[in-house]
């Protein structure tokens, strides 16, 4: 009589492989299961990867006044069907001047830009509107959002600390050849004309006023990383 069949010898190979570590044939049903589970996996994968992909700035960009600093630099995402849309993050510099101290400023900015056309038989492209809003803050004690105490109601009624800006502006756009690209795919030169709500308001109250008193001139430069 035999000690063990062939169907006993199976079993304690397996058994011993368990034990060992060792790893065992993969029968048709398991492989049939495992490709299957893969391509979902990998698939997932690829999805959290591109949400944090998104994340990553597509641009710089630097800016000369505009009411949120005397110099701000920051970066960007672009989107829409043809890249029309821009959400900027910008950090401004506001000199000494007259006060104790410098102060920092941030801003929180919407571009619009509709239409890009091409100069021409060159890489330059004029792009006649660009618009939007942002949204800007000052880093300071001296300055507030609500109004305080030692004030009478009604006394400030703005923010000192934050305003909201409209913009419309121009940009002309150097689209750069890929076998000369180094670290740019092209880069931009922007003016914008802005103001912001106190200076609407004071404008509608204040009809005196000339339009150098409640619009800003400034310039920039955008560079498109991706």
């Amino acid at each position: 009589m035999k000690w063990l069949n062939s169907k006993h010898r199976a079993g304690l190979f397996v058994a011993i492989a368990g034990i060992f570590g060792m790893s065992c044939p993969i029968t048709g049903q398991e492989k049939t299961d495992t490709v299957s589970f893969i391509p979902s996996y990998q698939k997932r994968i690829q999805q959290y990867q591109t949400r944090w992909d998104r994340l990553v700035p597509q641009y710089g960009k630097i800016q000369f006044a505009g009411n949120m600093g005397l110099l701000s630099f920051g970066f960007g995402w672009d989107y829409g069907k043809n890249g029309q849309w821009e959400t900027d993050l910008l950090f401004g510099f506001v000199p000494r001047y007259s006060s104790d101290k410098a102060k920092m400023t941030f801003t929180l900015k919407e571009n619009f830009t509709p239409w890009a056309f091409p100069i021409g038989k060159t890489p330059l492209l004029i792009e006649p509107l660009s618009c939007g809003l942002y949204l800007n803050t000052i880093f300071s004690d001296q300055f507030w959002r609500k109004q305080p105490n030692r004030y009478p109601d009604g006394y400030y009624e703005f923010s000192t600390r934050m305003r909201i800006h409209i913009f419309v502006g121009q940009r002309i756009r150097l689209d750069i050849p890929e076998e000369k690209r180094f670290f740019s795919e092209d880069i931009s030169l922007f003016y914008e004309i802005s103001t912001c709500d106190m200076l609407l308001i004071s404008r509608a109250t204040n009809r005196y006023l000339k339009p150098k008193d409640y619009l800003s001139l400034s310039f920039g430069l955008k560079i498109q990383f991706l």
